[in-house]
């Protein structure tokens, strides 16, 4: 039996039929004879909209009151997430970030990850559940607070939950069928890659690409994660990014078609082509200078 961890975004979360549709996808998984756990982001806009209300109720929104309210994005999210599953008939299981053991320093708004303790999502899945957890948050042992991850912390959370928890593979679910050498909304040639090794996506991240966000590879990087960019609205193959040149990507379970098993020859410019995913309505932020994420 394989453990596979998958992230699903706002954008995959944006609605109730969305969240069924997500549901379903989960649950196949699952039913392929695999173990399942899903980071999963706040609803469409609900934290643009959480952002807005703080500032109407004040100019500077306190920064540990700011992570306690953007929190609830997510948690509305795994909650309903559950449901649509135990309406399938799976046992489904959703945690908090602090229930799921993300361990983070004290810096509201911008939290980095100094420890993942999953012993209740390692729990659930020997129990047979599929486990939820709420992406972008964890929780500070010294003053107990709640905290954010910042840009790209649900991305994180999948990547730390999937080393921690050893998993085969890490699927990242967005609005497009992987990674592109432009974005294929603004470019029309533009075509997906097959594969990129870790160090390629960094450079992409790091020049603006939101598919995937720097900390979230990074740390991808350090732990051996394997990742899977794909498509949350059709079934097909995305882009695997891999730590080695040499490395197979693993197939995935959930997967319809094989994933290749050669590297594409790229030219050394092909990085400057790339374009970011889309530009961002508005950037999953507080009042303070530390950027935050959907």
């Amino acid at each position: 039996m394989s453990l596979i961890v998958q992230k699903f975004g706002g954008s995959s979360v944006a609605d109730a039929e969305s969240i069924k549709r997500v549901a379903k996808r989960i649950v196949e998984t699952r039913k392929a004879g695999n173990e399942v756990v899903v980071a999963v982001s706040a609803m469409g806009d609900t934290t643009d909209e959480l952002i807005d209300l703080a500032h109407q109720v004040s100019p500077i929104p306190d920064p540990r009151e700011m992570d306690m309210l953007l929190t609830t994005g997510e948690r509305i999210s795994m909650a309903l997430l559950a449901m649509a599953i135990r309406d399938m008939g799976f046992e489904a299981r959703s945690y908090t970030g602090s229930q799921a053991g993300m361990i983070t320093d004290a810096r509201h708004g911008a939290a980095r990850i100094v420890d993942v303790t999953p012993g209740r999502v390692r729990e659930a899945l020997d129990e047979g559940a599929i486990a939820i957890v709420a992406g972008f948050q964890g929780f500070n042992r010294d003053s107990r607070d709640i905290t954010t991850l910042g840009r790209g912390g649900s991305d994180t959370t999948a990547v730390a939950l999937a080393a921690a928890l050893g998993a085969e593979v890490c699927e990242i679910y967005t609005d497009v069928d992987g990674v592109f050498t432009a974005d294929p909304r603004v470019v029309p040639k533009a075509h997906k890659l097959s594969r990129v090794t870790s160090e390629e996506m960094l450079e992409l991240a790091a020049a603006g690409a939101k598919v995937l966000y720097i900390r979230a590879v990074e740390y991808a990087r350090r732990h051996g994660v394997t990742l899977h960019v794909r498509s949350s609205f059709n079934n097909n193959e995305g882009t695997w990014v891999v730590n080695q040149v040499e490395e197979i990507p693993w197939k995935s379970p959930s997967s319809r078609v094989s994933p290749a098993t050669s590297a594409r020859r790229r030219s050394p410019s092909w990085v400057c082509r790339m374009c970011p995913e889309r530009p961002p309505r508005s950037s999953r932020s507080s009042p303070r200078p530390a950027p935050t994420s959907t």
